[in-house]
């Protein structure tokens, strides 16, 4: 990775260097982090009756999608969210089961890769997809990033509106020092980039995804014992607090502050019956997105099922 850097005229050390920035995790002023010790309640699942149509936004880490084709398909045929980022597809474009969520009304897109990675957006309105990578290193073939500009209805209203969403699969990066954790900071240094340059197109932007980041002690059930996790180092969160001060809001955080509010518990050791889980699956939030955000939520449901993702989905509904 260092010699990767190196051709493209970029300094490892300085990567690794980061500046602590001053900038709420949740992008908005109302968030607040509790104790992580206090029990958060369950965020609602499901949508509320409304007298006007919403449009629902989810990710979804869902760790195999040949594995777990029944278990999403069983999740898009109850909740039927209009946009679903999914991640660790773990499998080929042609390799894709897109028969089982076609025949559900979805469009798909993918970014594939055997066996590891990969990354798609199932859409129930069109879309045209605009990048395949993270811009700025053309020797990366990691099949982490896709982005599309999605057209979607507006109530009462013939003409469509714009929406710029992105689903993302960040690297995990352990052990820390390693070159895979050089990795990871370039990756996100990367995303920084580009996110900036997403900021002015005439759409409003979603970015979403397991971004493999534990924002704060609070995201995480037990920080004493991950203090050097590639997920909870500091540099890794200050590029976090970088990308949301760019003008990007995290949603859960925002609406939803609190520890506990986790979307993914290893199958190992009984973690999710004891809640022993992290918050690393973000959607976040356009500062135009904002104004059309009617509510957001976590749902944990999908953990219990058979054969389940070690990932829940994580949803945003708004009003267009």
């Amino acid at each position: 990775m260092a010699e990767r850097l190196a051709r493209r005229g970029v300094n490892p050390d300085r990567i690794l260097s980061s500046p602590v920035l001053c900038v709420n995790v949740a992008g908005a002023s109302r968030a607040k982090i509790e104790s992580p010790n206090k029990p958060a309640k369950d965020l609602p699942r499901r949508r509320p009756t409304v007298p006007l149509p919403r449009t629902r936004v989810a990710t979804w880490n869902v760790n195999s999608i040949k594995a777990r084709s029944q278990v999403v398909a069983r999740w898009l045929n109850a909740e039927r969210p209009d946009l679903l980022l999914i991640q660790e597809t773990k499998c080929t474009d042609q390799a894709f089961p897109r028969s089982e969520f076609a025949d559900l009304g979805y469009r798909i897109e993918t970014v594939g890769q055997k066996s590891y990675n990969g990354v798609g957006i199932l859409s129930r309105a069109p879309l045209a997809v605009e990048w395949r990578r993270l811009p700025d290193d053309s020797e990366d073939n990691e099949a982490r990033y896709i982005e599309a500009v999605v057209e979607l209805p507006i109530a009462g209203k013939r003409k469509r509106q714009g929406l710029r969403v992105a689903s993302l699969y960040l690297p995990n990066g352990n052990p820390a020092g390693s070159d895979s954790f050089l990795y990871k900071i370039d990756c996100m240094m990367r995303l920084i980039s580009h996110a900036r340059r997403l900021l002015k197109e005439p759409e409003p932007v979603i970015l979403g995804g397991d971004f493999n980041v534990a924002p704060t002690d609070a995201d995480v059930y037990d920080p004493s014992l991950f203090g050097n996790d590639a997920l909870c180092r500091p540099e890794t969160r200050a590029r976090f607090r970088e990308l949301l001060a760019l003008g990007f809001t995290d949603a859960i955080a925002a609406n939803h502050p609190g520890a506990g509010n986790y979307t993914f518990w290893d199958y190992q050791d009984r973690a999710f019956p004891k809640n022993h889980g992290w918050r690393i699956d973000h959607l976040l939030l356009s500062d135009r997105v904002l104004p059309l955000l009617v509510d957001c939520g976590i749902d944990k449901q999908p953990r219990s099922a058979a054969k389940p993702s070690d990932h829940v989905p994580v949803w945003c509904d708004l009003r267009l």
